[in-house]
């Protein structure tokens, strides 16, 4: 087809008369007996051609007129492009409100039919958006029509429209009757640049399987990545605390058009599974105290695979500009001519404790929060954290990175001002299926968290914020019984 063309298929109908002959008047009131042939095609030339040079386009429609609720699998789903072409709706009733704005959307000149509208349609017509000819239906209204939509509540004249548009060899929508509709509307929805129809002769079950659809491919719980149209570049995604859905739907979108995923190992990994087996996943490690890739390796990665082509998607805990060396990653992709997206995630910094009941602000105890990473204790060269301001601070104190070194911290932190008693909280596997929640105090915590066991991930508050948590706790238990 070539561009802006039209493919205008036509219904079933007899054969047309031989020239010079006049095509009998098409009847107000349909035959009490619809037969129609068992198929036919008919070619139409395309508006803009040449008399006698325009491209020809055919279509078939095969088989008897379908029994009320047989016949779905007889149905082709066609989109139709309907930009500039006139779509004949008949009926100015709740059908035609909901059909309507969505001819508009695909470009059709849509022309209304009807001795009455409803308020939404009147208004367009108002804005010149429809032709609206304030008369009941008349034969030959559907003579220039590309498309008809039978909606009135009368199905005798239902039924007229529809010989009619089968006389001009013209798909006809029957509102009232399905099975006697030459063409059916199927449940129809977006995703992005995606068009979705559904038909399965069932219309609730329609939109029900449309809507799953549609939310899969918005969400990226549906990967369909695309071929024509790829992504270039790559891709920093924050994947949040580690519950995968506390993933952004933005985040996970691109995580399904990936081609290669550098993933640490506090993002979500089991939306790693969920991957086509040709996606290339490189384990980036950041492991504590373990083997692992190291940065400049993972620039490298990330410049390399980009640059071949590829799409690629650095999957990080948390957010990527947090202590995620997001930005360290983005300067080497940029650097090196390679496109970068940034997707926001949701900081384990707030995330956690957040998820654990434990609020980092509360009216009255603490009016801001300082989060700290402790890569190193406060007393090495290498700190830039000013640990006595901290320590006078009445804010709250959210450490990351911190539990190999807890003891400095806390005697840094008691040195220079913080009570002993200062309540402290320690949430481990945050967002996880075992995450958990220890209680203590600045002077107790370093003793409890040996005997916990406690390893990493972990997230510790410091602050007077762990009061009103532990008293959350406690109320939500006695809810729970």
């Amino acid at each position: 087809m070539r561009p802006g063309g039209c493919a205008r298929a036509k219904a079933a109908s007899p054969p047309a008369p031989a020239a010079g002959r006049p095509r009998p008047q098409q009847p107000s009131i349909p035959p009490e007996k619809d037969v129609r042939p068992a198929a036919v095609s008919r070619a139409r030339t395309c508006p803009g051609d040449k008399p006698g040079r325009g491209k020809r386009y055919s279509a078939a429609v095969t088989g008897p007129q379908a029994a009320p609720g047989d016949g779905q699998e007889e149905a082709y789903l066609l989109g139709l492009r309907l930009r500039g072409r006139q779509v004949l709706v008949v009926g100015g009733g709740a059908v035609a409100a909901r059909r309507v704005p969505r001819l508009l959307t695909a470009g059709a000149d849509v022309v209304l039919v009807s001795t009455s509208v409803t308020p939404a349609l009147e208004e367009l017509a108002a804005q010149g958006r429809i032709s609206w000819r304030h008369r009941a239906y008349a034969a030959g209204d559907c003579a220039s029509a590309w498309l008809v939509i039978a909606c009135t509540s009368k199905p005798e004249v239902n039924a007229a429209i529809a010989a009619e548009a089968e006389g001009n060899r013209t798909w006809c929508v029957r509102a009232d009757d399905a099975s006697a509709s030459t063409a059916w509307t199927p449940a129809s929805g977006t995703a992005g640049d995606t068009s979705v129809g559904v038909l399965s002769g069932d219309p609730r079950h329609s939109a029900a399987v449309r809507d799953a659809i549609t939310a899969g491919l918005r969400s990226g719980t549906i990967a369909a990545r695309h071929h024509r149209r790829r992504l270039a570049g790559v891709a920093l995604v924050g994947g949040g605390p580690g519950d995968p859905g506390l993933i952004t739907v933005r985040g996970r979108q691109l995580l399904a058009e990936a081609d290669v995923v550098i993933a640490d190992r506090l993002g979500p990994r089991e939306l790693l599974a969920e991957l086509p087996p040709d996606v290339l996943v490189i384990d980036a490690g950041k492991v504590p105290y373990r083997r692992q890739m190291s940065q400049d390796e993972i620039n490298e990665a990330l410049v390399t695979h980009a640059a071949s082509g590829k799409f690629v998607v650095r999957l990080k805990g948390g957010d990527p500009f947090v202590f995620g060396r997001g930005g360290e990653e983005m300067l080497a992709c940029l650097r090196a001519g390679v496109p970068v997206t940034v997707v926001p995630g949701v900081t384990s910094a707030v995330g956690v404790p957040t998820a654990a009941g434990l609020p980092v602000t509360h009216r009255g105890t603490a009016q801001d929060f300082h989060v700290i990473s402790v890569h190193v204790p406060p007393d090495d060269a290498r700190s830039a954290v000013d640990w006595p301001a901290l320590a006078r601070s009445a804010g709250t104190l959210v450490l990351l990175m911190s539990l190999e070194r807890m003891g400095a911290v806390t005697r840094a932190l008691m040195k220079h001002g913080r009570p002993g008693d200062c309540p402290v909280s320690v949430i481990a596997d945050g967002t996880m299926p075992t995450q958990r929640t220890i209680y203590s105090t600045l002077e107790g915590v370093e003793r409890r968290l040996v005997e916990e066991g406690v390893r990493p991930p972990a997230v510790v508050v410091i602050g007077g914020v762990v009061t009103i948590a532990a008293e959350l706790a406690a109320l939500a238990r006695d809810l729970g019984g």
